[in-house]
């Protein structure tokens, strides 16, 4: 799929105005995400991994960088030229802050269509932590494809995401409600080979939350090479 079809696909704009909503449920959590969910193993080993496969100063983009802790500021201090976006204003505003050296932006995912931040093959490597599992399974596979013509041909992709078998599913979360989506883990493999990626390695941890009202989880971490 092209960077210029996705104009037509509905699904990205279709949400974008339930996507902001969701951004002012972070807003209202603000620093308390990072309290609320201190042991992050999973995310800095796939970080690491990413740091550590990319060619020295690469140009990363961190999709859904909320804070910038611990990932654009694991990317950044690994000597890469990192480009953060989020819809939060606030967690953009907390990650200029933990992440000084990088560069961040406020934007919806569906704003990266349009070569706002670059065009085809204009980023080395991609984070995309846990920011997927806030779009609906209809759009997910359009954003990856996405994620897929704004990599280099070989670049690198480090994804996560919750093991669920939910659509768009409503979750308490710190007080506030969010809408989440995920997959067991042989259909979030097929998803990822269909949108043009290759799969290069794959870890789960279990997760507890501390001291919230979100359920212990299982987190999927997969390694992809564009094709």
């Amino acid at each position: 799929m092209s960077a210029a079809s996705y104009d037509g696909y509905e699904g990205l704009n279709r949400l974008a105005l339930d996507r902001a909503g969701q951004a002012e449920a972070f807003d209202a959590i603000g620093d308390r995400y990072d309290e609320a969910f201190p042991h992050k193993e999973g995310q800095l080993a796939s970080g690491e991994w990413l740091a550590g496969a990319l060619p020295a100063g690469s140009r990363v983009l961190d999709l859904g960088c909320g804070t910038g802790q611990p990932t654009s500021r694991q990317l950044s201090d690994a000597g890469h030229r990192v480009v953060g976006v989020d819809l939060s204003p606030t967690m953009v505003k907390l990650a200029r802050d933990n992440a000084p050296d990088a560069e961040f932006h406020r934007l919806d995912i569906a704003d990266l269509r349009n070569g706002r931040l670059g065009g085809a093959g204009s980023f080395d490597g991609i984070a995309s932590f846990f920011s997927l599992l806030m779009l609906p399974r209809a759009e997910i596979p359009c954003a990856l494809r996405m994620l897929h013509d704004l990599l280099r041909p070989g670049g690198l992709l480090a994804l996560s995401m919750v093991e669920a078998d939910v659509d768009d599913f409503t979750i308490p979360f710190l007080g506030n409600s969010i809408r989440v989506s995920g997959y067991l883990r042989d259909d979030l493999r097929r998803v990822v080979r269909d949108a043009g990626f290759d799969v290069i390695g794959e870890d789960s941890y279990a997760y507890a939350p501390a001291s919230t009202d979100v359920p212990p989880e299982i987190q999927l971490f997969v390694h992809l090479r564009r094709a």
